[in-house]
């Protein structure tokens, strides 16, 4: 398994299925037509996780966690450090009126942050979602421009495909454990 806990596996599953539907939600913001029926798929897809994910995390809640009283302080400063990071930097791209780019500055949070925590956790899949997460957000500005669509769809897009392909990795090593 890539975590040596049901209950984390499966909780991935459903906080990557959650948010990746926020990032799908976000990419809704004038994508091409012909992404629509793919961004809604993706939603549901993600919403399906997330189930799947309780489904399983919830009849295994007592059988462990890497979560203890250190990890918990750990992981919830490097979510303050990143949350703060995320206002800060969304405060400063709107006092700039560069308000369009905030979603990928808050991707790109998103990704770095995932670094600390993959090794804070033990969860090896975690490093896989911050290099893609942190890709995305790095290659949704060019691409964003060369292909003239709203940075917002550029990188919720791709933000939210690499949460939901990271909360199926997830969701299938808690069900082959479970």
């Amino acid at each position: 398994m890539l975590t040596e806990h049901i209950r984390d596996a499966a909780m991935t599953a459903v906080i990557f299925g959650f948010f990746s539907t926020a990032w799908f939600g976000w990419a809704q913001e004038r994508p091409p037509a012909g992404w629509r029926r793919y961004l809604l798929g993706g939603t549901a897809l993600g919403v399906v996780t997330l189930a799947g994910g309780l489904a399983v995390a919830l009849p295994n809640w007592s059988g462990g966690t890497a979560f203890d009283a250190d990890t918990g302080r750990a992981f919830g400063i490097v979510v303050g450090i990143e949350c703060t990071a995320a206002g800060l930097g969304a405060g400063v791209l709107a006092g700039l009126r560069r308000a369009p780019w905030i979603p990928v500055w808050i991707a790109f949070v998103v990704g770095v942050h995932f670094f600390p925590l993959a090794v804070l956790l033990g969860y090896p899949l975690l490093h896989v979602t911050a290099v893609l997460v942190t890709l995305v957000s790095v290659v949704a500005v060019p691409v964003a421009r060369a292909r003239g669509l709203t940075p917002s769809a550029a990188v919720g897009a791709g933000t939210g495909a690499s949460l939901l392909a990271c909360a199926l990795v997830s969701l299938a090593a808690a069900l082959t454990a479970y």
